[in-house]
């Protein structure tokens, strides 16, 4: 078997119920990897070394631009076998900075919330994650290797999974000693942090945010509305409800940070069989009653649906990222308002389908504009981001789609703002730091490796 580019990853197997791959992915599997063969031996190189370099990226993403018709990756056609030619195609402008990152702890590989995280990596990236999987790949130190050691990066955000302390993937106290161990060994300010939030779990989760913020010092609240304790299953709550949603809004807004991160869509392999509480309906009706909260919706509400791809708003308002375009016209929140899109795993999951990856990013600058979409990637989940990021700043909305749906073009002004400058201007980053030098990732991998075992 021929390897497979990063960027190509989420293959189908007999194993796992994988997004499966249609046969216009088959097509661009092999013509990749016709490219990457020749190219491979006039470089002297093997084929997976050539695939994981940036001249792998450029053929992959010349590839796929041909075969959805052209228009969506602009990648000149040199990068694909000149080193220095693939450097320029995909040089940075600004730093990036990351909004949703993780890691597992390794000795909580056995837990509830660890066993689903691995079943969803099972099904978006089988390629990487066969079973057993190797937990010290999804480690601290693989993830301060992944994205400080293993991308351009510069500021990450490391947030979690859901579940009670002690059987969550991580806690809120090793969020914040992963931030301490990195501020040490690289200065100050690269990562910041989620504390994690159950308003479902009863009062005494609300009481306990008044600690969090002064012992942990969070840079915004993390809540899984569609999450419910294992012994106690239901459906979930949303952020607009009395119960649960209108009491730890009021919190946020009596302790601060005012920043809610709530995960919105990705709920499984069948959206009909999700449950509603992963939908972003309540998004606007929350942002409209507390205008001085910023909500970031995690993955826009996009939705893995291997039945077909997303399209226009207008094609199926109810469906995907469009239930967000829904809930904020119809809550009167515009762009430039207190609602963030933010693209972690969405980018993952869509960029092998442009034309649905054009209409996600299109209808997201249309409602909330071009300064409130922040750039994520899910690492440590994919690996090093690298790939992602470059195939994010020379992706383009085309012409004609811009013209039949009345899209902004994707301006590189506007991709730098995205990758970087949106978060800076929701954290208060001022100046965003370059990405750090990586002498230090040796020393701090020891200590993440003792703090976080």
């Amino acid at each position: 078997m021929h390897p497979v580019a990063p960027l190509l990853a989420a293959r189908s197997s007999d194993e796992y119920a994988a997004v499966p791959w249609r046969s216009i992915d088959h097509r661009v599997d092999h013509s990749v990897a016709e490219r990457a063969a020749i190219a491979a031996v006039r470089l002297g190189i093997d084929p997976a070394t050539y695939l994981d370099s940036r001249m792998g990226t450029a053929a992959t993403l010349r590839a796929l631009d041909e075969a959805h018709g052209g228009g969506f990756y602009n990648v000149p056609p040199e990068a694909a076998t000149d080193r220095a030619a693939a450097e320029a195609a995909f040089a940075s402008t600004a730093p990036v900075i990351d909004v949703q990152t993780h890691l597992v702890r390794p000795s909580r590989a056995g837990t509830a919330s660890a066993s689903a995280l691995f079943g969803f990596l099972r099904m978006v990236d089988p390629e990487r994650w066969s079973d057993p999987i190797d937990i010290a790949l999804l480690s601290a130190p693989s993830w301060a290797a992944c994205l400080f050691g293993g991308s351009e990066t510069a500021v990450a955000l490391l947030t979690s999974t859901p579940g009670r302390p002690g059987e969550n993937a991580i806690d809120n106290n090793d969020i914040a000693a992963a931030r301490e161990i990195v501020d040490r060994y690289a200065g100050t300010g690269r990562v910041l942090t989620h504390t994690i939030v159950h308003p479902n779990l009863g009062p005494a989760e609300l009481d306990a945010m008044v600690g969090w913020r002064d012992e942990l010092r969070p840079s915004g609240w993390k809540v899984y509305t569609l999450w419910d304790p294992p012994d106690r299953p239901g459906r979930g709550w949303f952020l607009d409800g009395e119960a649960h949603g209108l009491p730890f809004l009021e919190r946020v807004a009596a302790l601060g940070p005012p920043i809610v991160c709530a995960h919105k869509g990705i709920a499984g392999p069948i959206p009909s069989a999700a449950p509603a509480t992963s939908s972003p309906r309540d998004i606007g009706p929350a942002a409209a009653m507390f205008p001085d909260i910023q909500f970031v919706v995690y993955h826009s509400g996009y939705d893995i649906d291997p039945s077909g791809e997303e399209g226009s708003h207008e094609q199926d308002p109810t469906r995907g990222v469009s239930r967000l375009v829904t809930s904020l016209g119809a809550s009167g929140i515009g762009p430039g308002g207190n609602v963030w899109a933010e693209l972690g795993s969405t980018w993952f999951l869509m960029l092998r389908r442009p034309r649905e990856a054009a209409h996600v990013i299109g209808k997201l600058l249309g409602a909330v504009g071009p300064e409130r979409i922040l750039w994520g990637t899910d690492s440590v989940w994919y690996g090093p981001p690298q790939s992602l990021i470059d195939a994010f700043r020379v992706f383009t909305i085309p012409e004609w789609m811009q013209e039949r749906y009345g899209y902004p073009a994707l301006s590189p002004e506007i991709k730098e703002g995205i990758l970087g400058a949106n978060a800076a201007q929701l954290y208060g980053i001022d100046p965003p730091p370059a990405p750090p030098d990586r002498a230090w990732l040796a020393e701090a991998s020891a200590e993440l490796s003792l703090r976080l075992p």
